[in-house]
């Protein structure tokens, strides 16, 4: 008789990586890393350092630390330099590239970055150029309270912007709080009128932009789903960088399933980047990319000069 094909079964010939599977592999690089340093740790969840107080533990090199913790306090502390929730996190993307471009910033050494961003046809910016972690400018979508829209990093010159979302063992792009929340159904506000969106309704900018930029021209006005609800952060980034002459650049793990995969029995590339950019006016396609972590971390080594501590990256994210 034929073997009976069992669910179980089928499931182990998917072709795909699972996310748990990625994510788990990396809580043990985290958790070794942080137990070669002896440095103290959730005695339940060990891929976390035991408190807030300790993210610099989560920094490899100890200018960059002091680099992000000056820069926390510019400005007299009117515009303060906001670090995430969980930045002691093992698997925080915010450490992640503090601890892959921070040195590179803080050593005036950018040209591995640029030859990264060769590889995907991204000219670097011009002219009185300068970084910034955690980049943000309330006026665009008129966000006079709560978190605005911010990247990790902005790259900001005079011909271009580069503002670069890092994503590591995240599953998606935010979605949207309202939403989330039960005070929507995340039905389509185009069909009905735009002020059925709350946010709308309070004078955010999204829907404005959207239509600025012609984003309501294809089948987005026609979708009786809410692009923003599942979606929010990647439609709001992307319009903030079209808005600010900028380019909108995910840099993601390639081993994360979740963003970019790839199909090898009908040799397509899947995942989110690839869905969502479907939905993008061919006008902006050109203002978007992506970007891998070991993309950049080859160019790194391939310039020699970072020795004292790309070991040290590839061994904590288990590269």
């Amino acid at each position: 008789m034929p073997e009976i094909m069992t669910s179980r079964r089928r499931a182990k010939s998917w072709a795909f990586t699972f996310h748990k599977d990625y994510e788990h592999d990396l809580r043990d690089s985290a958790e070794q890393w942080f137990r070669s340093k002896r440095y103290f740790v959730n005695k339940i969840k060990p891929f976390i350092l035991k408190s807030w107080a300790y993210w610099k533990r989560n920094i490899i090199c100890d200018d960059v630390a002091k680099y992000i913790d000056k820069a926390r306090n510019e400005d007299g502390g009117k515009r303060p330099f906001l670090l995430h929730k969980y930045i002691h996190h093992g698997l925080s993307s915010q450490a992640m590239i503090f601890n892959l471009l921070g040195p590179l910033i803080v050593r005036r050494d950018l040209e591995p970055f640029m030859s990264a961003l060769l590889e995907i046809n991204i000219d670097f910016p011009e002219v009185e150029v300068r970084t910034q972690f955690e980049f943000e400018d309330r006026k665009v979508f008129n966000e006079d309270a709560g978190q605005p829209t911010s990247f990790d990093l902005a790259i900001l010159g005079k011909n271009v912007n580069l503002f670069i979302e890092a994503k590591l063992a995240e599953r998606e792009f935010g979605s949207c709080s309202i939403f989330k929340s039960g005070n929507c159904d995340g039905h389509n506000p185009c069909t009905g009128g735009l002020n059925e969106c709350y946010l709308n309704f309070i004078d955010r900018l999204y829907w404005q932009r959207m239509k600025e930029y012609g984003f309501l021209d294809g089948a987005i006005s026609h979708s009786p789903i809410c692009p923003l609800a599942n979606y929010y952060q990647f439609f709001r980034e992307l319009l903030f960088a079209i808005h600010n002459n900028g380019k909108y650049i995910l840099l993601h793990d390639e081993r994360n399933p979740a963003f970019i995969k790839y199909d090898p029995e009908r040799d397509r590339v899947l995942g989110l980047w690839p869905f969502l950019k479907q939905f993008v006016p061919e006008i902006h396609k050109d203002k978007l990319a992506s970007m891998t972590i070991q993309q950049i971390v080859r160019h790194i080594e391939l310039s020699k000069r970072h020795k004292d501590w790309i070991g040290e990256f590839k061994s904590k994210y288990g590269l």
